[in-house]
């Protein structure tokens, strides 16, 4: 009975230690999901971490972690394994900011897929149709009134005369990329009485001058997906000569990752392809004026397209 004994307590300290071995490389297998601590960060974190799960993707959640720089090191480093980033911003990662190419959406997001794959072995995944760069936006009610749709547009109503007043930041002002290439591209200049120059980036403070008609503002400063501009009823104007860089969102994924998983790629393809400007701007809105929870959102918005 002793030798019997004996040999079942070896087994079983064997067992213990098998399954003690095995916990931590069942837990490196999961897919962390990361994400940038913005409010698009969460949204579109929550939608591929929902989405991999639905999908019998394992999955540890690492959303909102941090800026720009320190999701990146730590997908870079392993630590992640994917997260939503913009395509211009490939231009920063390899020092090409001055380049022309970034403000093609398809030649941007092909010339960031191909330099990092090459460098860092990460694969960049199907973008969505949005651009979320500096863009100038009207109310809503004017837009309608006046047919603006298009920076264009806007320059063939400042050059009638029409009654403007521009919120924005002192960067977006005096920053040669943002409203003097606006205004060089389009051919307007906006005097110190049609701006009303904001302390801070803050777009929600521009945004809010606009809806508010603080000083008589009727535009505003604002990102393409921000989420305040459908809340408030502003538009944003088409920059159809491509001023601006074009950050399109789309998942970035470790090679060895996507190889684990391969079933990745389909699972987030269609529906980064239903996400177009207007419906990211929907969606952040739920968020950052609604007080939605980021996680429901994107639930929601996943099984609307089972619908």
């Amino acid at each position: 009975m002793s030798l019997v004994n004996n040999t079942i307590v070896r087994l079983l300290s064997l067992l213990a230690f098998c399954v003690a071995v095995s916990l931590p490389a069942q837990a490196e297998d999961r897919v962390v999901v990361a994400s940038k601590i913005d409010t698009e960060g969460a949204v579109l974190g929550q939608l591929i971490y929902q989405a991999l799960q639905r999908g019998g993707v394992p999955v540890e959640d690492r959303i909102q972690l941090g800026g720009t720089s320190i999701v990146r090191k730590a997908l870079l480093a392993g630590e992640v394994d994917i997260y939503p980033e913009y395509t211009g911003n490939g231009a920063f990662f390899f020092e090409q900011a001055d380049s022309a190419l970034w403000k093609d959406a398809e030649a941007g997001y092909a010339e960031v897929k191909r330099r990092d794959l090459e460098a860092n072995q990460l694969v960049w995944l199907q973008p969505a149709n949005a651009n979320n760069t500096w863009a100038m936006s009207v109310r809503g009610d004017l837009a309608r009134a006046q047919g603006l749709k298009t920076l264009d547009d806007l320059a063939q109503y400042l050059k009638a005369g029409g009654a403007f007043k521009f919120a924005a930041s002192a960067e977006f002002v005096e920053s040669p990329s943002a409203l003097p290439a606006f205004q060089q591209a389009y051919g307007f200049t906006l005097t110190a009485e049609q701006l009303l120059i904001l302390s801070g980036g803050n777009t929600a403070a521009t945004l809010r001058a606009a809806a508010l008609q603080t000083s008589g503002v009727n535009a505003a400063m604002s990102y393409g997906t921000d989420g305040g501009l459908s809340a408030l009823d502003l538009q944003v104007l088409e920059d159809t000569r491509g001023v601006q860089p074009v950050y399109q969102p789309a998942p970035v994924v470790r090679a060895e990752t996507l190889q684990a998983y391969p079933q990745i790629g389909e699972l987030l393809e269609p529906i980064f392809a239903e996400l177009d400007l207007q419906t990211l701007q929907h969606l952040n809105a739920q968020v950052a004026v609604e007080g939605a929870d980021a996680a429901q959102v994107a639930a929601d918005f996943l099984d609307s397209l089972g619908d």
